[in-house]
């Protein structure tokens, strides 16, 4: 499975994942080593809290690596302002409201500007052009959707 990144989003996450390597690990070790001079593993908090903070840190790690093996660059000069694709900034008017949203992947959404191409808005706006009406449903209800420019 591809996981779409922006160069920006890549950036992120690789920064994300070198910190948990290297600044996370030591501090947790440290945590880790310091509540087993505490004494009594078994009724000791602060070791278990800090076993669990390691387990949720190689998730992470394992997380990022995957995404990492199969990442494929957004490259939004693929695709013209004649149409929604991934990477495009498409401005939209519902309601007589104007939205912004930028099409991006999963691991870069961040609602409600940068929103996943997954997601209901994000697959229903795909392929459309400038002057095309989209119905989406939403857990809010059904709502017409003008766009109005891509970038």
């Amino acid at each position: 499975m591809s996981h779409y990144l922006t160069k920006e989003g890549l950036k992120k996450i690789k920064d994300e994942l070198e910190n948990l390597k290297t600044v996370v690990r030591k501090e947790v070790v440290q945590r880790i080593s310091a509540a087993k001079e505490l004494g009594d593993l078994k009724e000791n908090a602060e070791y278990s809290e800090a076993k669990n903070t390691q387990a949720l840190n190689e998730s992470r790690v394992l997380e990022i690596e995957d995404i990492l093996r199969d990442v494929q660059i957004i490259d939004d000069s693929k695709h013209g302002a004649d149409h929604v694709g991934i990477g495009s900034t498409v401005h939209v008017k519902v309601n007589n409201k104007t939205f912004t949203y930028s099409i991006v992947g999963p691991e870069e959404t961040d609602p409600p500007q940068r929103i996943s191409f997954e997601s209901p808005i994000g697959k229903a706006l795909l392929q459309k052009r400038v002057g095309d009406m989209v119905t989406i449903t939403t857990p809010a209800g059904s709502f017409n959707y003008e766009i109005v420019k891509v970038e």
